[in-house]
């Protein structure tokens, strides 16, 4: 009938309603994740570019965020769902970071070459036009021609093809190692959380989504 309230449900004394999927402290846990991506991507690809760095610390950081998420939500109480939704939401933020860094890095190294090499390595790269065709070249001219020819690759555009297929393979294989750490960091926080004898203490303290 027109006019007629829906009922709201009913709100038991003492009991919290939680209806967000992750907790608040999850949540700033995955921003915390963000600049720790940041961090990593550009120290390791900007500062000292080591990529297979980048590669190790993407499990460890992974870990890292996903035991903070909860430890940040003061989630000493509560399902295991919980906890291990927490961790993947900020592993998720974490993963994405690293991932669209490392593939935002190699895209400005890969559209930005001119063929520009010291005097001890040759000189200048001749004759190639900027983006693709220098860095075809340039593993050209370090001699990995028969790989690329094994490979199937016989022009420019095949090289494109076959480099962005291992970058973004190689940021898929950083995006789910760093996912799969934030679930590990979030089991091992699940394991070694305080029991029931730290529990109520904790919870009387708790903000709304940390029950």
């Amino acid at each position: 009938m027109a006019g007629r309230r829906r009922a709201r449900p009913a709100v038991v004394p003492g009991v919290t309603q939680v209806n967000r999927w992750v907790d608040r402290g999850a949540i700033y846990a995955g921003w915390v994740g963000v600049g720790m991506g940041v961090t990593i991507a550009v120290s390791f690809l900007l500062v000292i570019p080591i990529e297979p760095i980048l590669w190790l610390l993407a499990f460890p950081a992974g870990l890292v965020i996903g035991y903070y998420a909860n430890a940040r939500s003061g989630r000493q109480a509560g399902p295991w769902s919980r906890i291990l939704a927490n961790g993947a939401w900020a592993g998720l933020l974490t993963a994405l970071t690293i991932a669209l860094c490392f593939l935002v890095t190699k895209w400005i190294f890969f559209s930005a070459d001119n063929g520009y090499r010291n005097a001890a390595d040759g000189g200048p790269i001749a004759g190639c036009e900027a983006g693709a065709d220098c860095v075809y070249q340039r593993y050209l001219a370090e001699g990995k021609g028969p790989e690329l020819e094994a490979a199937g690759i016989h022009d420019v555009d095949d090289f494109s093809a076959f480099y962005w297929r291992e970058q973004l393979g190689t940021a898929g294989t950083v995006f789910v190692l760093t996912l799969l750490g934030g679930l590990g960091g979030a089991a091992v926080y699940g394991i070694a959380r305080p029991r029931a004898a730290n529990a109520s203490a904790t919870t009387r303290g708790a903000g709304p989504d940390e029950v």
